[in-house]
């Protein structure tokens, strides 16, 4: 049976093990003697360890089985000794690191040594991976891996697209470094006396040049007495193809000596880079079936209509089309929805590390995780949100603390904030830090807000603290935070006062690739803005607008707003404005700000293609979209529009 086809699917379901046997560890830590999250534990390598073995991936099976048989001790004595909690995150982590290698494409690495260095004597039953699997076992742990719905209240099979990866590659991997793995095919002449002998000569060599990974015939057949005029066998070596080949020339019989390049690794990493997969659950495939029908039968009422000059039953159709691709939109956004947890089940275990590398005494508190997110921003969100984690452990808990990582929904955005109940930062001190290292003068610094303060330590390369961990530094790539916040057409906010703790808020569309657009004109150009990135739109009567300091301001709830034109931010003709001055008012590096526009021409949802080279070059362009007569619209980003022009510089 051809289990290839289900490789993806397995490498998928066993990282949601791993996570899920991160989080139980963790828990176990604090809560030794609590029998469910053992059991759970137990459940969770059982499962890893019968995916293993169906696939074939023989040390990840007897790693995972290793760790089974040692939880399953556990459950006979009914608490898990401390000592053993690091060894059981080692295991996880080389769990971890074997399931890379199966994604790159490159033999299992050594697990040998890990399972000899078991801390307590623990009787492991090895039945289970000696006997060979029937077509029976073989279909029942396919049924396992299934994929099995989360997110919803209810448990609902899904289902998941895959692709086919030769299944054909080495199963080994040695714990050796700078070296790179190959295939070796050396030929004996015809009439060479006594070849198995000869073939296993060469094997011993190969041996002695590196790790033998495996060969055909190996040396049991050899022993055995197979015919053998060939030898192919994949070495992994820091010598070179050169000592190699020299060597096996010395063996008497050997006329040639090949090495074919490892090519899979680079096309298994190419096709883990182009495919990727998304769980969706059966029923939600019925309602695309079912919106489809309904779409072909539309679409026949609409070529009778037409045909037949029915205006009326037309327009009637047309309506009902209409609704059926707002319900279509709707459930597929409902697919690419994946729930926070998704990215958050590491962080326990990050939280847990840090702590304990610092001396410190954190906890973390996860609340919000159902919320659902496009899968794209989800991805991203990734490293920023465990770079906030790890800031809040090193530098804003002093010495005991709860970092908190939350999520809610504000009308079309997502709010994800990270908090901690630490020192908080000092926005004096950011400012003096700015005016050390001669960002801005005095009096500039002086005129910050707390907020814009605060903000200054997403520029690259600003930290406050005097020393920079190996970890982290408060405001040491928070300039990536920012930026990958910006990029998903979200927003970044500080919230922070000396003794107060500090609190990130990232606000984010809950999808990226159908949005909501305000559509504007700039001297006679069709323009999109995010509806994210708008807060209100004005109609400004022009003798509101006053010159300070060089630049337009108007008035605006007790404060005053700068103005600046989008026309002159995109190197446009300006065009005179006449009673009333149309303005977006949005939010930029944290604060508000008027961008002024010809017209506004109304709001609608956008389906928002990204641009290509070299278009993918003009800063303050995030995409574009196709109206209904075929013009193309240009999706504009405010803040990386005017940040580019350093229209705020002097704010």
């Amino acid at each position: 049976m051809d289990m290839s086809q289900y490789r993806d699917l397995f490498l998928s379901e066993t990282r949601e093990h791993i996570n899920n046997l991160n989080k139980l560890v963790v828990t176990l830590e604090q809560e030794p003697g609590n029998r469910e999250t053992i059991d759970d534990l137990f459940r969770e390598a059982h499962s890893i360890k019968g995916m293993a073995a169906t696939m074939g991936f023989d040390r990840t099976a007897q790693l995972s089985h290793h760790l089974e048989g040692l939880l399953d001790g556990f459950r006979t004595t009914g608490e898990v000794p401390s000592t053993t909690i690091d060894y059981l995150l080692a295991g996880i982590d080389l769990l971890e690191s074997l399931l890379d290698d199966l994604q790159a494409g490159q033999p299992e690495r050594e697990t040998d040594g890990f399972i000899s260095e078991t801390p307590l004597k623990v009787e492991i039953v090895e039945d289970s991976l000696e006997e060979p699997f029937t077509a029976a076992d073989i279909e029942g742990v396919l049924e396992e891996i299934t994929p099995v719905a989360e997110a919803d209240s209810e448990s609902e099979l899904e289902t998941t697209t895959d692709v086919k990866v030769d299944s054909d590659i080495p199963k080994e991997e040695p714990a050796l470094e700078n070296t790179e793995a190959f295939q070796v095919l050396v030929d004996l002449a015809e009439d060479t006396p006594a070849a198995a002998a000869r073939c296993i000569l060469i094997l011993r060599e190969l041996e002695k040049s590196g790790e033998l990974i495996s060969s055909k015939p190996d040396l049991a057949e050899l022993r055995g007495g197979a015919p053998c005029q060939q030898v192919q066998a994949w070495l992994r070596t820091s010598l070179t193809k050169e000592n190699i080949e020299e060597a096996l020339r010395q063996i008497s019989g050997v006329v040639k000596v090949r090495f074919i390049e490892d090519r899979r690794k680079d096309e298994n990493r190419r096709r883990d880079e182009d495919v990727r997969t998304i769980r969706v659950r059966t029923d939600l495939l019925d309602q695309f079936v079912n919106l489809t029908g309904e779409l072909i039968t539309n679409r026949h009422m609409l070529n009778t209509a037409t045909n037949g000059r029915d205006w009326e039953n037309l327009t009637q159709t047309l309506g009902q089309t209409r609704r059926l691709i707002d319900d279509l939109h709707h459930h597929v956004l409902q697919a690419r929805l994946m729930p926070l947890e998704n990215i958050t089940g590491r962080l326990p275990r990050i939280v847990r590390d840090l702590s304990r590398k610092t001396g410190k005494k954190a906890s973390l508190r996860l609340t919000g995780t159902n919320i659902r997110i496009d899968r794209a921003i989800l991805e991203e969100l990734t490293d920023p949100l465990v770079h906030l984690v790890r800031n809040a452990v090193d530098h804003g808990i002093e010495k005991d603390g709860v970092v908190t990582v939350s999520a809610r929904r504000e009308k079309d955005l997502v709010l994800v904030e990270v908090a901690d109940d630490g020192k908080g930062m000092d926005p004096d001190l950011i400012r003096q830090k700015a005016v050390d290292r001669t960002l801005m003068t005095t009096s500039q610094a002086a005129k910050l807000s707390d907020h814009d303060a605060l903000m200054l330590v997403c520029q690259p390369g600003f930290s406050t603290v005097e020393k920079v961990t190996e970890t982290s530094g408060r405001g040491v790539g928070m300039d990536v935070v920012k930026s990958a916040i910006s990029k998903l057409g979200g927003t970044l906010k500080i919230i922070s006062a000396p003794g107060e703790g500090t609190r990130f808020q990232m606000r984010l569309p809950l999808s990226i690739a159908i949005i909501k657009i305000l559509l504007v004109s700039c001297a006679g150009h069709h323009l999109a803005i995010p509806i994210t990135r708008v807060q209100r739109t004005l109609d400004l009567p022009t003798s509101e607008i006053q010159r300070s300091g060089g630049k337009r301001v108007f008035r605006l709830d007790e404060e005053d707003v700068s103005l600046y034109s989008l026309t002159a931010a995109l190197g446009l003709p300006e065009v005179p404005a006449g009673e009333i001055t149309w303005v977006v008012l949005t939010e930029v590096q944290g604060r508000r700000i008027g961008l002024q526009i010809d017209h506004f021409l109304g709001h609608r949802e956008a389906f928002v293609k990204s641009l290509g080279f070299p278009l993918n070059l003009l800063t303050g362009l995030s995409g574009a979209t196709i109206e209904g007569d075929g013009q193309v619209v240009f999706i504009v980003d405010p803040q990386s529009l005017l940040e580019n022009h350093q229209l705020l510089a002097n704010d």
